[in-house]
């Protein structure tokens, strides 16, 4: 396979040309719809706006929405001047935005009003009081230097904010001849895209991921799918995840492709765009397609047109991937493993594969990649089915994380491979397995959890002398949060006290589910702790309260 050498700004405007009437986007609920041509016309008109506002090259604009119809607008826009879109996560409190708008050096930061239980333009004002005195244009902010803007996503007016039609009205004052310049400056091995990803420290770190990185990854994963201009994908993973952005958005994109998007998870509103927009593709994680499985009104919808998709983001039950390609006709279904270090796809199955070996592996090689399993301790090659970790190398492997040179050099070894922190095997037919992590990483229906994030929170808590966070094992999610936590002499504490703690200032999904008070963790003779043995503590702790979670 032939590497592209675009940028996200050239690949649009390329189908923008040669099939502007195709339709690149569907909000089947709103009944809004985008051609290339028509989307390509609002991104520039968005871009034209960030320039007025004094968004330039380099400078990192945030996106902080579900998937609006704009997200993709702003992505787009902030690619074509050469700006780097960075993009948080919709269940982000309070403490973990002030650290990525510090961290990432935000110039530009976009909001939606609200998401689930989060008021973001609330919380952004307890950030940034400056917001309600000063004239916009002129943000100074004591807390973050570096930020400029603030604008909403949408139609209503905040203080101290830019709305999108006011920036799309302020663009039109500048001559086109200006964006054209912008866009000449950029180049396909430019960073376009920072996604902040957490490693073994605990402290999220902003993945630096290149046009070329990830409209390559997004290639390669199309031409797993068989992609052509003529597939419908129906996205329901978020746009901030590399899995919206990159494996869907960048694979539908390389091909000319559709896109039937909606804007939050629900299994009901999935079921009813595939067969209003006879979708070809679907993607999710294992507990999404087992929500639409189950759903009381599955068999009241039309999915014959589904042929392909993708499972990932955690272990596939074989009895899901078998009724995913029978009930749901995805006969094609494939599953990919990667992080976002590797733009993610690193490996995937292939539609002509088994159902088994879909299932039970990750597959092989992406095109263009490489992938080894090397030893931890000895950094030699292991050979088939020995276990070791998972490393790659390749096109996909990020820039770097931002600011943080020693980490970098941590993850990407002087021959260029990419350590995941993953073990695993290959088999003689040369298909990887998972087999767990070197990492302590917690893997919760898809979303990446990093106990040492949890545990420093926790800490703050003054009752408490030692906590260590690991995960339980749960039918539902694949993992669930649990907190083992050692008091100080002569203190109490309760399970919801703890809990309420963390409500509305860590994401919900981080929030521990179940707490454990302990006098002491299991140890190795030089006295480290044993992450790895919490789990089985877990279970024996809840065994005894005749809670069975297996």
């Amino acid at each position: 396979m032939q590497l592209l050498d675009y940028t996200l700004g050239g690949i649009l405007e390329k189908y923008a040309f040669e099939t502007p009437d195709q339709e690149f986007m569907v909000y089947p609920d709103r009944n809004l719809r985008f051609t290339y041509s028509e989307f390509n016309e609002r991104v520039n008109k968005l871009a034209k706006g960030l320039m007025y506002i004094g968004v330039g090259e380099g400078d990192k604009v945030g996106i902080w929405a579900n998937n609006v119809p704009d997200w993709l607008t702003f992505m787009f826009a902030s690619a074509k001047i050469g700006a780097v879109l960075v993009t948080i996560n919709t269940n982000y409190k309070l403490a973990e935005l002030e650290y990525l708008v510090n961290n990432a050096d935000l110039h530009t930061l976009c909001l939606i009003g609200n998401f689930r239980d989060s008021d973001y333009v609330n919380m952004v004002f307890e950030l940034v009081p400056e917001l309600k005195s000063q004239p916009r244009g002129n943000l100074r902010s004591a807390k973050f230097p570096e930020l400029r803007n603030v604008v909403f996503i949408g139609q209503e007016k905040h203080r101290g904010m830019y709305n999108t039609a006011e920036l799309i009205l302020l663009g039109s004052h500048l001559d086109d001849l200006e964006l054209e310049e912008a866009k000449s400056k950029v180049n396909t091995h430019d960073v376009v895209n920072m996604q902040y990803t957490s490693g073994t420290t605990g402290f999220p770190k902003g993945v630096m991921l290149s046009h070329h990185n990830i409209l390559n990854n997004g290639f390669a994963t199309g031409e797993c799918l068989r992609y052509t201009a003529a597939d419908r994908l129906l996205v329901c993973v978020p746009f901030f995840h590399c899995f919206g952005c990159v494996l869907a958005l960048c694979a539908i994109i390389t091909h000319g492709a559709t896109m039937v998007i909606t804007e939050d998870f629900d299994p009901l509103m999935v079921l009813a765009s595939i067969e209003k927009e006879k979708c070809t593709a679907l993607y999710g994680v294992p507990t999404m397609f087992i929500a639409e499985l189950n759903h009381p009104m599955f068999d009241m919808f039309d999915l014959s047109s589904l042929r392909t998709g993708i499972m990932a983001g955690a272990l596939c039950p074989i009895e899901t991937m078998k009724q995913v390609m029978t009930k749901m006709h995805c006969k094609d279904i494939i599953s990919v493993y990667g992080l976002t270090e590797t733009s993610p796809g690193m490996t995937a199955t292939r539609t002509h594969n088994p159902p088994e070996v879909r299932a039970t592996t990750v597959g092989f090689e992406y095109p263009n990649v490489e992938v080894k399993i090397f030893d931890p301790e000895t950094g030699e090659e292991c050979p088939d089915n020995v276990q070791g970790e998972v490393c790659c190398r390749g096109y996909n492997v990020m820039k770097g994380y931002y600011k943080n040179e020693e980490a970098t050099r941590k993850a990407i070894d002087a021959e260029g491979w990419l350590h995941s922190g993953d073990l695993g095997v290959r088999n003689e037919d040369g298909f990887y397995r998972i087999t767990g992590r070197i990492k302590d990483m917690i893997i919760r229906g898809g979303e990446n959890i990093y106990p040492r994030e949890i545990e420093n929170y926790l800490f703050q808590l003054p009752q408490i002398e030692a906590v260590e966070v690991a995960g339980i094992p749960s039918p539902k999610y694949g993992e669930q949060v649990g907190a083992f936590i050692k008091l100080k002499k002569g203190q109490i504490l309760t399970e919801e006290e703890v809990q309420e703690y963390c409500r509305g200032q860590i994401a919900r999904y981080k929030i521990p589910k179940y707490v454990f008070f302990v006098d002491g963790f299991p140890m190795t003779a030089s006295g480290k702790i044993q992450k790895y043995k919490l789990k089985d503590l877990g279970l024996q702790l809840l065994k005894e309260q005749g809670i069975d979670v297996i």
